[in-house]
């Protein structure tokens, strides 16, 4: 067993971008290994997203739709004596990048009624104006910490 933590795979870069987030999006949309087509719906996706947000890239758009829903604490529970507490932490970038994503393909998914590219353009256009429901959910995130601010002295 390993007394160390296992260092960080590198990423390669998606193959038309060559984007490390773009590629990491295509990985977690990735539903049994079906990796051409999670590709094909993130760059059409991102096609969309360009026409409409008039952004001059489209990876540079997407890059401020998840670093707009990207949360900047979350609750952790903790147990003291008999008690469960919510303790409020700082969320690592990488963590707070891999939630915003999950967040927004989970939002893309719960819509019905169009295909997949065009719910999820819908969804990171949201985001990229700072509405929707992955915001919505970034703003619970941080409510709920905000209101356990109180046992912050627990934190590890």
């Amino acid at each position: 067993m390993r007394r160390r933590r296992a260092e960080k795979r590198k990423i390669v870069g998606d193959p038309k971008y060559n984007s490390d987030l773009v590629s990491r999006f295509i990985s977690i949309l990735m539903v049994d290994g079906k990796k051409t087509i999670a590709e094909n719906i993130i760059y059409n996706a991102l096609d969309i997203l360009k026409e409409k947000t008039q952004d001059e890239s489209s990876v540079k758009a997407l890059n401020k739709a998840v670093d707009n829903v990207r949360p900047r604490l979350e609750v952790k529970s903790r147990r003291v004596g008999g008690a469960t507490y919510q303790v409020p932490t700082d969320v690592t970038p990488a963590r707070g990048t891999s939630l915003a994503m999950r967040w927004i393909r989970d939002y893309a998914r719960n819509k019905k009624g169009k295909p997949m590219e065009i719910k999820l353009a819908e969804e990171l256009v949201s985001a990229y104006k700072s509405e929707g429901p992955a915001i919505k959910k970034r703003d619970e995130v941080h409510k709920m910490a905000e209101a356990n601010r109180a046992f912050s002295h627990l934190r590890w």
